[in-house]
C-alpha cells in the first residue's frame, strides 16, 4: 500500500511548464463541414484519450519536431485545428477558420517517471496526469480545441497524451491522423493517405440537436466511476501462442450450419465475455448484452474508403441469459457474435439512422446494456508503427475517459505478430475474480 501511495505522489510530480496552440502552415480560409447521423450520438461522450510513450532523450528538440509535422499535417486534418459550432437550423457543424486557436500543445514534466515504470502499469490512474481533458465533455468542443496534445518529459523518453474530440472522428480517422504526423516527422515531404472529409457522403440527413452543457460539466455523471460502485482499470496482455489456442479452440466444434470459421476477434470476444460474466456472478436467468462499436466503412451502400475522417461507427448490440453463455461450449458464443456482426449490413446501417434521426437520442454509457462487455477500438490499428523518427512506443494506452463497468479496448500486442493487449475496466470485486482466472489469463 505505501508504495502505491508513493507512486500517486509520484505521479503528482507531472508539472504542467507551458500551453501554446499550433495551426496549420498554410491558410486555409473559411471551412464548414456538417456533422453527420454517425457522429452525433457521441456529443455526450468524453474526449477520446491516447497514451503513446517513447524511450530516448533530446526532450525539446522531439517537441520541436512534433510542433513543426504538426503544422503541416494540420492542412490536410484541419478540422482538427476547427471547433464545434452550429448552423443557423441548429445543426451541428465542425467549423474552421484561419484566427482560431488551432490545436493545443502542453508541455511537461515527469521526471520521476521512467517509460519502463509506465509501461509495467497495468491500470490507468497512474496515467491519468499525463492526458489532457480527464472528464471533459465532447459537447464542450464549442469552446475549447478539438485536439489537445501534452508532451511530458520523463526520466528516460517522452509521453504523449492526447485527447481528441469522438464527435468528430473515431479510432479509424485517429490513428490514420497519428500515423500521417508521423510520416511527416519522419522526413516524408507529404501524407501517404489523405483524409476524405465528405461526411455527407455517407450520410446527408440534417439532424437538429438541442443540446447544451450540464452546469458543472466536468463532473457530470455519464459512466464517472464516483457514482455507483467502484471500478477498477486493468491491461491483460495475450500472446500470440495464446490468442492462437483461444481460436483454435472455439473452431475446434464447427456449427453445422455451414457459418464461415470464427474470426480471431470473434474468438477473443466470447472469451472475454464468458469470462467476464463468470467473474460476475451473475444469476442463470440474468440477461447479459454484448457490444462492439463496428467500423461501417464497408458495410454502407456506396461503401466509404478508409480514409474517410469522422465517425463511422456503429454499436452492434446482442444478448443471452448468463447460464445459456456459460453453460454452452465457446463456439455458443461466439456464432451469436458472428451472426450479430454479419447481420449488421447496408440495410441494418440504414434503418438504425432513420430510427436514431426520427429519435434522436445521446449515447450515453448506461444505454450499452445490461451486464455488458462492450468493445471498442480494434488490433488491426497500427499502433506501434506511430514512429515520429525515434523509433517505435513502448506502449499504446487509453486514458480514463469513455470507461464503464463491462468497456474493453483492443490494442495491437507490444509483443508483435499476433498478440494482442486488453484493457478491460470492471467493478472492483469481477475486476478481482477475473485477475485470478487462470483459464481466462490462459494459464492452464
Amino acid at each position: 500500500m505505501a508504495a502505491e501511495v508513493g507512486k500517486k505522489e509520484e505521479m503528482a510530480k507531472v508539472k504542467i511548464t507551458s500551453k501554446n496552440h499550433v495551426k496549420p502552415c498554410k491558410i486555409i480560409g473559411r471551412k464548414e463541414c456538417q456533422l453527420v447521423t454517425f457522429d452525433l450520438p457521441y456529443l455526450a461522450f468524453y474526449y477520446n484519450q491516447k497514451l503513446l510513450f517513447y524511450k530516448g532523450g533530446e526532450f525539446e528538440d522531439k517537441v520541436e519536431k512534433l510542433k513543426d509535422g504538426l503544422r503541416v499535417v494540420l492542412e490536410e486534418f484541419y478540422q482538427l485545428g476547427g471547433k464545434l459550432g452550429k448552423d443557423e437550423e441548429g445543426v451541428f457543424r465542425v467549423d474552421y477558420d484561419d484566427d482560431m486557436d488551432g490545436v493545443e500543445v502542453l508541455e511537461a514534466t515527469a521526471e520521476g517517471i521512467s517509460v519502463d515504470e509506465l509501461a509495467a502499469d497495468e491500470g490507468t490512474s497512474s496515467l491519468k496526469d499525463l492526458i489532457p481533458y480527464n472528464g471533459v465533455l465532447n459537447l464542450e468542443g464549442q469552446n475549447r480545441p478539438l485536439l489537445s496534445v501534452q508532451l511530458t518529459k520523463l526520466k528516460d523518453g517522452l509521453a504523449m497524451g492526447c485527447a481528441f474530440n469522438h464527435a468528430i472522428l473515431d479510432g479509424t480517422s485517429t490513428w490514420h491522423f497519428m500515423s500521417s504526423w508521423a510520416q511527416i516527422c519522419s522526413g516524408s515531404n507529404s501524407i501517404s493517405v489523405q483524409p476524405f472529409l465528405e461526411r455527407t457522403k455517407a450520410r446527408n440527413t440534417r439532424v437538429k440537436l438541442d443540446l447544451s452543457l450540464p452546469p458543472n460539466p466536468v463532473e457530470s455523471t455519464n459512466g464517472d466511476a464516483n457514482q455507483g460502485p467502484q471500478l477498477r482499470e486493468k491491461l491483460f496482455r495475450f500472446s500470440e501462442a495464446a490468442i492462437d489456442k483461444i481460436k483454435s479452440k472455439v473452431n475446434s466444434n464447427p456449427p453445422s450450419d455451414g457459418s464461415k470459421p470464427f474470426s480471431t476477434f470473434q474468438s477473443l470476444s466470447v472469451h472475454i465475455w464468458h469470462h467476464v460474466t463468470q467473474a460476475r456472478n451473475l444469476k442463470p436467468e440474468d440477461y447479459t448484452v454484448f457490444t462492439v462499436f463496428a467500423d461501417c466503412r464497408k458495410r454502407v451502400d456506396p461503401p466509404m474508403p478508409e480514409s474517410y475522417f469522422g465517425n463511422l461507427i456503429q454499436a452492434i448490440f446482442t444478448v443471452t441469459a448468463a447460464g445459456l453463455l456459460l453453460g454452452n461450449p465457446p463456439e455458443f458464443g461466439a456464432s451469436i457474435v458472428q451472426k450479430a456482426i454479419e447481420a449488421h449490413n447496408s440495410k441494418a446501417i440504414d434503418e438504425r439512422n432513420k430510427e436514431w434521426e426520427a429519435a434522436p437520442k445521446i449515447f450515453q454509457f448506461k444505454d450499452a446494456g445490461v451486464n455488458c462487455v462492450a468493445v471498442g477500438s480494434s488490433p488491426r490499428f497500427k499502433v506501434y508503427d506511430v514512429d515520429f523518427g525515434w523509433g517505435k512506443p513502448e506502449g499504446v494506452r487509453s486514458g480514463s475517459n469513455n470507461r464503464f463497468d463491462g468497456m474493453v479496448y483492443l490494442y495491437q500486442g507490444k509483443a508483435g505478430g499476433r498478440s494482442i493487449d486488453v484493457e478491460i475496466t470492471l467493478e472492483a470485486g469481477a475486476m478481482e475474480k477475473l485477475e485470478k482466472d487462470k483459464e481466462f489469463l490462459m494459464e492452464v
